[in-house]
């Protein structure tokens, strides 16, 4: 009996079966790529298009806040030494703290009162300690969250759910989440700002897009939480920007072989990211050093900012910068104080120090916006990974508590000279109206219109979101 394929010559077979099989397996690629653009489109509102550049996007609902600036303070401010006034932690200094400690804790079960005094400020009567006497004088600007918990003991779990919702596996930052989201309002600049992050702790993941494509990682402005000399590494050629278009033919010639890479490997928005990251670079030597030039600003401006004195310079600098990337288009913009707000001990000197740093810059910043009109539309967001512990650590420190500490909001929709939640009456545990990080999260996005539930990417076979499968919206501190 004759069998038809034995008769066929050896190459022709394989020539074809390797057609045939490479056929089915990109029939597959394609099939699972428009599955995920469907279901892209459906669960994200954005187009999948533009999924790899920045291109300005309709939220899935009329937003309050256009952008974000994240005032970082890295290392865990004390709550109950700044807006968390504990009347009975005052009175009962040095007694024995009598409820349940975490078995990570290394403290001791006695009661720390604040070495600072607390007062009402405002019309709103928000309570404020000295340690922040700029702050006190916007009061009725900021929405105190008082409840909030996390996941998270050691600086590296908690800074990974704050920044990116996850306390142990590398997910997009909240800032890449919200460019993939909305875009960009300006096509010169990134839509996602870093100034002065800190290396340690996760590093780069912290601002990073992780499965996202690459042009929604953050672009990187000094570091360590140090301006430096206020430049973008390795933006501007050696010399200058050079005049022969040396630099644009390097250019094509790169992209040219990103190209034929993406063609010969099918669709990848990493690739598509890259490609589009280098043309945004290119775009940027023209625009960011103008953004950039702080020096422009009025004196009275750079003077509301603490900018020229000693303890105020470096961080007045940093936000102003925020306010101007802000103003030219950025969608988010991240200052980080550095690692600093980690007193273990030495609190009266070490807070002291950092709050003296950074205080008239952030009310600065909030005074500054407001007069410029832009407060209604840009969230302020102030807090670092956790809180302290009402308990002394060594003779006069406080310990790591992410199970109950503070952050604040200002401007972008929500209720400003409002205290939203309690913890408990020393300060340790979030007590009443309770927020998790995934559910500040949910708010944030919520405030730019985006549905934290719809803001969706496909990758390895699963749609990610933010906020994983938790969060909620919390109403009580929209406006």
């Amino acid at each position: 009996m004759s069998i038809p394929w034995m008769s066929t010559p050896r190459r022709q077979f394989l020539s074809q079966s390797a057609c045939g099989f490479g056929m089915l397996a990109l029939a597959d690629l394609l099939a699972s790529e428009t599955k995920s653009v469907r279901a892209e489109t459906v669960t994200s509102g954005v187009s999948p298009a533009s999924g790899a550049d920045l291109l300005a996007r309709s939220p899935h609902f009329p937003g309050r806040a256009k952008r974000v600036i994240f005032l970082f303070m890295h290392g865990g401010p004390s709550q109950v030494d700044t807006f968390d006034y504990k009347p009975e932690l005052q009175k009962r200094d040095g007694e024995t703290y009598s409820g349940q400690m975490p078995s990570q804790i290394d403290a001791k079960p006695t009661l720390l009162a604040s070495p600072w005094k607390f007062a009402q400020h405002g019309d709103s009567g928000l309570w404020v300690s000295e340690l922040l006497p700029h702050l006190a004088g916007v009061a009725d600007d900021l929405c105190v969250v008082r409840s909030l918990h996390s996941r998270g003991q050691s600086h590296g779990q908690a800074v990974g759910m704050v920044n990116t919702g996850s306390d142990n596996l590398v997910r997009p930052s909240v800032g890449a989440w919200i460019s993939y989201g909305l875009g960009t309002e300006n096509q010169d600049l990134p839509s996602y700002i870093a100034i002065s992050p800190a290396s340690s702790h996760g590093g780069p993941r912290n601002y990073g897009a992780a499965f996202l494509p690459a042009i929604h990682q953050a672009t990187v402005v000094g570091a360590n939480g140090r301006l430096g000399n206020g430049r973008i590494a390795d933006l501007l050629p050696a010399d200058g920007a050079d005049s022969d278009g040396t630099d644009r033919r390097q250019l094509e010639l790169l992209q040219r072989l990103n190209r034929e890479h993406l063609l010969r490997s099918g669709p990848d928005g990493q690739i598509e990211g890259a490609i589009e990251s280098y043309e945004l670079a290119f775009r940027m030597q023209r625009a960011a050093p103008e953004v950039m030039r702080i020096e422009d600003e009025p004196e009275a401006v750079r003077s509301l900012y603490g900018i020229g004195q000693k303890e105020t310079d470096n961080f007045g600098r940093q936000c102003l910068l925020a306010r101007r990337f802000a103003e030219a288009g950025v969608r988010f913009i991240q200052v980080s104080s550095g690692n600093v707000w980690d007193q273990h001990g030495k609190l009266r000197e070490g807070h002291a120090k950092n709050a003296l740093a950074t205080d008239q810059p952030i009310a600065g910043l909030i005074l500054d916006l407001k007069q410029r009109g832009m407060l209604d539309d840009t969230l302020i967001v102030w807090g670092g990974e956790f809180g302290r512990t009402p308990v002394v650590q060594g003779s006069d420190g406080r310990d790591h508590n992410p199970h109950g500490f503070t952050m604040f909001l200002a401007g972008g929709g929500t209720r400003g000279g409002h205290a939203h939640g309690e913890t408990d009456e020393f300060g340790y545990y979030a007590a009443t109206d309770r927020v998790h990080m995934h559910d500040l999260h949910a708010t944030l996005l919520h405030l730019l219109g985006l549905d934290h539930e719809r803001l969706t990417y496909r990758y390895a076979g699963r749609d990610f979101r933010l906020t994983d499968v938790y969060g909620r919206v919390v109403h009580d501190l929209l406006s």
